[in-house]
């Protein structure tokens, strides 16, 4: 069996806290607002460290859905990166970037993310990855029965908008990707951090959501089976996408940090696994325990549709 821990959402914090001179007159002040009022007393360290270390021990591939670093400051993803490095050393590992990670557009142009995780987005096959400002995407890794595809819908947004687009460009590459034999004859797990599947209103996922999830699904529906895993949304739920040929199974991950009573929500990693045959198995999440701080399993909570 091939084993696969589901992390999202880290929001990793600066350790040495904020200069007021990267945040004042841009985006990063509303982030540090929302820090102060609410995402500093949620999001704990010690919570990070139990999911990373209980991730890396479970798993033989670690894959993360974006928002590692909360206001993509320099001094997060310094530390962000040595908390992922701990977690190579006993699983391989994957990310994608969120929109927490790409928080603004220098940092978009200075391709600020693929300088820090360079080693968590090697391709098996290059070809097919397109020169992004976020990294070289679609992305892909063979692994035994399964191909890890990663994309990037992270792209600089105005205040109060967080909403996520992947174009033409990595889409049409994805199309070519997934017709790949080496991927083809593999189950595919695709990474992305903004939910490809929505049911609220036109307006909101416009704010919030993924732009071009129809484009995405409609490159998706020529799959028979498969993972799509993704963040962003803070709660853990999975649900089962139909395609032209089978059905695709779709499941979010919390925050990795979060403190909150409803385990949904609480800190944790989801946890899947693929046999030799390609056939998918989604076990369970594990969510920090609040008094002992090991982990402990809980279910994902499952939705009857996807749309």
């Amino acid at each position: 069996m091939f084993r696969i821990a589901h992390l999202s959402d880290l929001h990793v914090l600066s350790a040495t806290g904020v200069e007021w001179r990267r945040i004042l007159f841009n985006k990063r002040i509303t982030g540090y607002a929302n820090l102060l009022l609410r995402r500093g007393r949620t999001y704990r360290r010690d919570y990070l460290r139990a999911v990373l270390a209980g991730a890396a021990a479970q798993a033989d591939h670690v894959v993360v859905t974006g928002d590692i670093t909360n206001l993509s400051l320099e001094t997060e993803y310094e530390v962000a990166h040595a908390l992922l490095k701990d977690v190579a050393r006993s699983a391989e590992v994957t990310v994608v970037p969120g929109n927490h990670d790409i928080y603004l557009p220098a940092v978009h142009r200075r391709r600020r993310f693929p300088y820090h995780f360079a080693e968590f987005l090697h391709s098996d096959l290059p070809q097919f990855a397109r020169d992004l400002p976020a990294g070289p995407f679609p992305c892909v890794k063979l692994r035994g029965p399964v191909a890890i595809v990663g994309l990037s819908s992270a792209v600089p947004r105005p205040p109060f908008v967080s909403a996520g687009y992947l174009g033409h460009v990595q889409l049409a590459a994805l199309a070519e990707l997934l017709a790949h034999p080496e991927v083809a004859r593999r189950t595919p797990v695709v990474l992305i951090h903004h939910p490809p599947v929505d049911a609220r209103w036109a307006m909101i996922r416009l704010h919030d959501g993924l732009v071009d999830a129809a484009s995405l699904r409609r490159v998706l529906s020529r799959l028979s089976r498969g993972l799509v895993l993704y963040g962003h949304t803070h709660i853990r739920v999975r649900c089962r996408l139909a395609t032209a040929f089978g059905a695709l199974e779709v499941v979010s991950a919390s925050g990795a940090a979060l403190d909150h009573p409803n385990d949904a929500v609480r800190a944790g990693c989801n946890r899947y696994e693929v046999d030799e045959d390609g056939r998918v198995a989604i076990l369970d999440a594990c969510v920090v325990d609040p008094l002992r701080h090991d982990l402990r399993p809980t279910v994902i909570t499952e939705r009857q549709s996807c749309l």
